[in-house]
């Protein structure tokens, strides 16, 4: 599979690289990069020889956020097929032309949480705006030492809230702390980020290492059952919203049953008697 904008690379062991390759613009969001995403992540809502999932930028940034400079192709007069999703709507061309822009965009975040694999995220540099919308959609998040994120929607003229940064954030720091990033659009260092708890460590050294850390939570989350880590994100991702302990518990007994039913569980429990790493058939 050839993209243009991003590199995806798939190891023997089912660890996914999803690397964002527009370098020179410090990897910022070029339409073409909405596409090539969609089109990655549809395919992996089906390849499930890719476990782990692993998300980074070349380069010095990991993503500047939208590329302002395509702004005006939102006047473009030849429009891709989904655009019809609009034409009922009685508004000026111009409008259309950015709710299609909008909708194109917040359904790779949406995908993002759809597909089974866990999304390990590492940050070097700049996540501002998309970039940073990226990173909170993930599923860990890991900075290098000089890695910094701001909401940069709010500096603009726009809300501070968009494609999903005002659901993630204030449910991953708190809505203190989140409102008051969402408002400011300051920045936030990698000590910070830490402290605050949007990533789980800052790794000093060059990306590399970066890498190798990233390389360290798949490879552990290879030894896990595939059908276990996939009901665990389903199981998260209902849990954001549920409106009770009784209904998560429900959830959870419903994806043990079935976890326990499953082939997996054999595997899982003769490894952990034999004191070895648990080999579990790709489903």
């Amino acid at each position: 599979m050839k993209f243009e904008t991003i590199k995806f690379e798939l190891t023997e062991e089912g660890i996914g690289i999803l690397t964002l390759n527009r370098p020179d613009n410090l990897n910022a969001m070029s339409f073409q990069m909405f596409e090539d995403l969609h089109k990655l992540f549809d395919s992996l809502m089906i390849n499930l020889d890719c476990r782990v999932l692993i998300l980074k930028g070349e380069g010095r940034a990991f993503c500047a956020g939208l590329d302002l400079k395509e702004v005006n192709l939102l006047n473009m007069k030849k429009k891709p097929d989904d655009y019809k999703k609009f034409y009922y709507l009685n508004i000026p061309e111009v409008l259309k032309n950015r709710m299609y822009f909008q909708w194109r965009l917040s359904q790779v975040i949406i995908k993002m949480r759809k597909i089974s694999q866990p999304i390990i995220a590492i940050v070097h540099g700049s996540a501002a705006g998309g970039g940073f919308a990226l990173t909170l959609a993930s599923d860990i998040r890991i900075a290098g030492e000089k890695a910094r994120f701001n909401n940069a929607f709010i500096k603009l003229g726009l809300s501070g809230s968009d494609v999903g940064t005002s659901y993630f954030l204030p449910r991953l720091i708190g809505m203190s702390r989140a409102a008051e990033i969402l408002y400011t659009g300051r920045f936030i260092d990698a000590e910070e980020s830490e402290t605050i708890g949007l990533v789980i460590k800052v790794v000093n050294g060059d990306k590399d290492k970066l890498l190798d850390e990233a390389l360290k939570i798949a490879e552990n989350l290879l030894t896990k059952s595939p059908l276990g880590l996939r009901m665990t994100k389903e199981a998260i991702n209902i849990s954001l919203d549920s409106p009770s302990l009784e209904t998560i518990i429900q959830l959870e007994n419903r994806t043990q049953t079935l976890c326990g039913s499953s082939i997996d569980i054999k595997e899982g429990v003769s490894a952990f008697f034999e004191k070895r790493k648990p080999k579990y058939p790709l489903l």
